[in-house]
């Protein structure tokens, strides 16, 4: 569980939102709670002054607001941050000065324009983060969580986003499920033409093995059994259907990042983004661990 958590506010819902969360975090935990506004002037030599001093008095005014909206909330602050700078950037560096151990961050910004800037600047952060990321989205009732779906792929990224996604939810009695998924039924010859029904049936029973041996361990920090499934089709279409089938505005999707590098996620490869873009509730991501970056 995270003993220092980091909170990216802009003023906007998703951030009130993210703020709401966050508190419960730490209430949970009993972690650190620190805010941070990044504002970032526009690089011309035409801008005057005054203009900066503006910009940087809006974000004060931003950040203020945000810590409020965390003492509304029954929160404590412990570190107040305003930055100057691309903020994604400034995010990630913070995060790292202070040992943050969860950046939490709404999906979308203020306005047209606001949505695309801090839409960039969530995927980013949850992109090149050393630690998990909870970004949220969803409305009003979308902390806490009704539903929980854990995306199991075998890798340690993915166990430890499920371990902390039960933790963040064990108290709230959110419904779960451990989910696997194939992108094609193991036991295919070499040339795909045909399956072995025997090789197929063998590795199946393992793997519903192995999903039944998880969510007795997810059981103890969640405090009831996830249920289990084994489907095949593309990881993210998968897990994003099964959000669809109840409440999906109130359900987490906690996905591990396998770190794809930058021509990775250009090419938009990777599970968690293409659950981060769709997902239309809260999403939480950890990052690869260094054995498998």
């Amino acid at each position: 569980m995270p003993q220092k958590v980091l909170l990216a506010t802009d003023g906007s819902k998703d951030a009130a939102l993210a703020a709401r969360a966050a508190v419960d975090v730490c209430q949970r935990t009993g972690a650190e709670l620190h805010v941070v506004h990044a504002w970032h002037s526009v690089p011309t030599a035409r801008l005057r002054p005054f203009m900066r001093a503006e910009l940087k008095k809006l974000g004060n005014e931003l950040l203020e607001e945000g810590v409020k909206g965390v003492e509304h909330s029954g929160g404590l602050v412990s570190g107040a941050h305003l930055l100057e700078g691309r903020a994604a950037d400034e995010i990630l560096d913070l995060a790292g000065q202070i040992g943050a151990e969860l950046v939490v961050i709404g999906s979308r910004g203020l306005g047209p324009v606001g949505r695309i800037a801090l839409g960039s600047v969530s995927e980013a952060v949850i992109h090149h983060s050393r630690c998990p990321v909870l970004m949220l989205r969803g409305g009003e009732d979308a902390w806490p969580p009704e539903r929980v779906i854990f995306g199991d792929d075998g890798s340690e990224a993915a166990r430890a986003a499920g371990d902390l996604g039960a933790s963040l939810c064990g108290r709230h009695g959110a419904r779960a499920l451990l989910l696997h998924a194939y992108l094609r039924l193991p036991g295919v010859d070499v040339e795909g033409r045909r399956s072995n029904p025997r090789i197929v049936d063998d590795e199946l029973r393992r793997a519903e093995k192995a999903l039944l041996e998880r969510s007795r361990e997810l059981e103890s920090r969640l405090g009831s059994r996830p249920k289990t499934r084994l489907v095949v089709g593309e990881a993210a279409a998968c897990l994003l259907k099964a959000a669809e089938e109840d409440a999906p505005e109130r359900t987490l999707l906690a996905v591990g990042s396998r770190g794809l590098g930058a021509i990775g996620r250009m090419r938009l490869g990777s599970v968690s983004t293409k659950v981060v873009h769709a997902a239309k509730g809260p999403v939480l991501v950890h990052p690869p661990l260094r054995d498998e970056t």
